[in-house]
């Protein structure tokens, strides 16, 4: 008697034929589109995204970012401005309140600048993957 091959069962069938392509969702949800066709606008404000794209329609109000953007925005920005600043300092000897004023308006900016386009982000892979109740009607159904 033979043995099952992981391949044969069911939980490791091949992906559906219409899998949605994450790549492509990502991107648009980073430049703050509609994850499904691109031309709609996610949000309706800096952070609230709307109930549903105003091109195709796509329920977006599934999404659950929660606090993943913050978490990303802080993990970026600390790994960027930290050594910068460190490198500014020990090339340049600047005074600390200068090095304060000039650090803290760049951490500012670029949180606020990235903030948006990692929960769009994360709402676009959200909905490739068919996270949150992004799977349970297709979409245009």
């Amino acid at each position: 008697m033979t043995e099952p091959t992981l391949a044969a069962t069911p939980a490791f069938a091949p992906a559906h034929a219409d899998a949605r392509p994450t790549k492509p969702s990502v991107l648009r949800g980073w430049r703050g589109r509609c994850p499904a066709c691109g031309q709609g606008r996610m949000f309706t404000g800096y952070l609230k995204v709307r109930e549903a794209c105003p091109a195709c329609g796509e329920v977006l109000s599934h999404h659950r970012a929660d606090d993943g953007p913050a978490y990303l925005t802080m993990l970026i920005v600390g790994h960027l401005m930290a050594p910068l600043m460190l490198w500014v300092y020990l090339v340049w000897r600047p005074q600390p309140l200068m090095l304060i004023l000039i650090f803290s308006g760049g951490c500012v900016g670029l949180s606020l600048y990235l903030l948006p386009r990692l929960k769009g982000l994360l709402v676009g892979l959200q909905w490739a993957k068919r996270m949150h109740g992004f799977g349970a009607r297709p979409h245009g159904a």
